[in-house]
């Protein structure tokens, strides 16, 4: 078993994981106790992703998730984070308006406690705003989850013709400052010909093992969820294990087995 590591995280120090060709873990996590875990596991950046709004608040999309929804659960992640990168999604609607937009709203996610933020798409000029303001980029290409009305369902990009447009976007994206990409649901041909274009290192997510390091939902790599996507690998039966728990209990409860002398005061 690998050592865990023990510096602090930075985003110059993720950048430079690429250079020394160590590979880059990053898992999602939104409050304290899913923060803490992924902390104490090791994990490099932690993403305070706007899967919240599938994951907790049961949503269908990310689409209604908003920036108080965000500011919210990064506060309350930042409390179980210690050593990894904390990074906080921009949601849908808080940097498409306007460049000013964009830094207001990243601005307001890192006084919540983010240490560096992630938007979707090649929203250049945003990026090298937010960067001028002193808050580091991680960008998003290929299956980006707030286009998925545009792209007409949760579907695999880049295939064909369309591999052009998402090295292009990657590349702009590297240009104009970005200090990681994530790449989502590409072909892993395509996502291994982007990390050897690109400066800054590429975290994938159902995009091969050529990228520089992979990024997994935090629910699905414990399988807490109902649905397993195929770009998720299952290490515990987590929805298992705490059904059981709480159904032990609830029996306990009604068989007048819990609580005995040795929980009481």
């Amino acid at each position: 078993m690998a050592e865990k590591p023990t510096l602090k995280m930075t985003a110059p120090r993720i950048r430079a994981m690429k250079e020394r060709e160590e590979k880059i873990v990053s898992l999602t996590a939104y409050d304290v106790v899913s923060g803490a875990i992924a902390d104490a596991a090791g994990v490099d950046v932690i993403l305070v992703g706007d899967s919240v709004g599938n994951v907790v608040l049961g949503l269908d999309t990310t689409l209604p998730v908003t920036l108080e929804d965000m500011i919210h659960h990064t506060a309350a992640t930042r409390r179980g984070v210690k050593r990894a990168l904390l990074v906080t999604d921009m949601p849908f609607g808080s940097y498409q308006s306007s460049v000013s937009q964009a830094v207001d709203a990243a601005i307001a996610l890192v006084k919540a406690g983010a240490e560096a933020v992630k938007l979707e798409g090649a929203y250049t000029e945003q990026i090298r705003a937010i960067i001028k303001a002193g808050i580091p980029v991680m960008g998003h290409v290929g299956m980006t989850p707030q286009s998925v009305n545009n792209f007409g369902g949760f579907k695999v990009q880049g295939r064909g013709p369309e591999a052009h447009a998402v090295i292009e976007a990657a590349k702009q994206l590297d240009e104009a400052g970005a200090f990681a990409i994530v790449l989502e649901l590409i072909p892993a041909a395509l996502a291994k010909e982007i990390t050897h274009e690109v400066s800054c290192p590429t975290i994938g997510i159902g995009a091969g093992a050529e990228c520089d390091g992979q990024i997994q939902v935090f629910h699905d790599i414990l399988g807490l969820g109902d649905f397993n996507p195929k770009h998720a690998k299952v290490y515990c039966k987590g929805r298992e294990l705490l059904l059981k728990a709480a159904s032990d209990y609830a029996c306990e409860v009604r068989c007048s087995a819990f609580p005995t002398e040795e929980q009481s005061v």
